[in-house]
């Protein structure tokens, strides 16, 4: 699709890790950034003008769309994360390819609202209740990259198989719709989605206690030929590495690292709760790590090991998960002052190193590797943030990327840009209408109310 060229003056923008003033970024017809030119104190004649920091666009790298109906309704009473995840399955179980397509338009809207230009969707809602699959085995999948379409943002599906209770066992009744039967049947129905302009496919093992052993490899191997991005949730909680012990003799990153799921292409969720040796595993392998601090608070997950992954060598990426908020600027904050409260010491990352987490690295985690800066030849994909709110007004220009991580919220983007299109103008969503009326009647039909 070709698209109109459009020039952008920025007022300030963030050109690998540094605020630089009154930069102008063309944008070319391909969707792809033509020129970057910093130092224009003044917009050209028919620019677009862009107050505030202007960021690469932010990679949301992990996200269950279904999960937003949960916002506000589970915070209700005690529990944990495995009591929370019977709320779950009840909105899980509810769920058509109609309804569904609906609240992922208006979560991935809110995504672009937020600044977000590509989701990574953990998909595994497969099939009808029962189990059995759609006329189109992939209706649930299509309903997302429809979604994301609408919405005005990228997509990367990572299709997941998800076949066992729990180590072996079959699937409960509420998860027979996540389960293929098993890891070939799995990878014969994710071949059949394709890419697109503004999608791409990639694979997810939902956890070592979703898939057994003898078929990760399965999994992994469909990634390593399609050179496909891998993603799987590793040891969020202890349990599971208790139950992965006492199953296998190995923790879960050992089981994983065993059976070849581990490496540059592979991104790990969560890794909460790791021993020295899983740390060094990870980090030796070049595997990413998604870390998600909003969700693993509100769960009661536990504060993993950030830091002493990314000196491992593991690549850092941010994701709102069950989007008990949606809000990448929170997540990069919430890294950096989870870390604080751990090690009782402030300052473990820059604001721009955060950045790069939430942007290029995020990216990349997701087959994007294009996206994520602002030069000539990266995707047009962009976002605006305001620094003359009541939370940004105040520090100097030269610390507005301080600002963005640590003042900011998602209420302060202004614009965002994907393939140069204007889909978030002046805080408004172009293309999908969101006001809150709407979006609490989309969340109330997928609940069935």
């Amino acid at each position: 699709m070709s698209l109109t060229p459009q020039t952008y003056w920025a007022e300030h923008a963030l050109l690998d890790g540094i605020v630089e003033p009154g930069v102008v970024i063309e944008t070319a017809s391909d969707g792809r950034i033509a020129a970057v030119r910093a130092g224009a104190e003044d917009p050209p004649v028919g620019a677009v003008t862009l107050r505030g920091l202007t960021i690469p666009g932010l990679a949301n790298a992990h996200s269950h769309a279904f999960h937003r109906a949960l916002r506000g309704t589970v915070q209700v009473g005690s529990g944990t994360f495995w009591t929370w995840r019977e709320i779950m399955y009840g909105v899980a179980a509810r769920l058509t390819p109609e309804t569904y397509f609906a609240l992922a338009r208006a979560v991935y809207a809110e995504m672009a609202l937020a600044g977000i230009t590509c989701v990574g969707e953990f998909h595994y809602l497969h099939h009808q209740p029962d189990g059995t699959p759609y006329a189109d085995p992939n209706a649930m999948g299509e309903a997302l990259i429809s979604a994301a379409a609408e919405a005005g943002i990228r997509i990367t599906l990572l299709d997941t198989a998800y076949l066992s209770s729990g180590f072996g066992a079959a699937p409960d009744p509420h998860q027979r719709r996540f389960s293929d039967g098993d890891a070939h049947a799995w990878a014969v129905r994710a071949s059949a989605l394709t890419d697109r302009a503004h999608a791409r496919t990639g694979a997810a093992i939902h956890s070592v206690r979703a898939v057994p052993a003898e078929q990760l490899a399965t999994v992994a191997e469909w990634a390593h030929d399609r050179e496909a991005p891998l993603h799987v949730h590793l040891s969020e909680q202890t349990a599971e590495n208790d139950a992965c012990l006492a199953a296998y003799g190995l923790t879960p990153a050992g089981l994983l690292a065993e059976h070849g799921v581990l490496g540059p292409r592979t991104t790990a969720v969560h890794a909460t709760h790791l021993t020295p040796e899983d740390i060094a595993l990870l980090g030796t392998s070049g595997t990413t790590i998604c870390m998600c601090p909003t969700t693993e608070r509100d769960l009661a997950d536990g504060i993993g090991p950030a830091k002493s992954l990314d000196l491992a060598g593991s690549p850092l990426t941010l994701g709102s998960d069950s989007h008990a908020v949606i809000d990448l600027l929170e997540e990069a904050r919430a890294m950096e002052l989870d870390e604080r409260l751990h090690t009782r010491t402030r300052g473990h990352w820059t604001a721009a190193r955060l950045l790069r987490a939430a942007t290029a690295d995020g990216h990349a985690s997701l087959g994007w590797p294009e996206a994520g800066r602002l030069e000539p030849g990266a995707l047009a994909d962009f976002a605006t943030i305001a620094l003359d709110s009541v939370r940004t007004v105040g520090p100097p220009a030269r610390l507005a990327a301080e600002t963005a991580v640590f003042a900011a919220t998602n209420a302060d983007v202004r614009h965002t840009i994907v393939s140069g299109r204007h889909i978030v103008r002046d805080g408004h969503h172009q293309l999908v209408p969101h006001t809150p009326a709407e979006l609490a009647a989309t969340v109330s039909r997928a609940l069935g109310a």
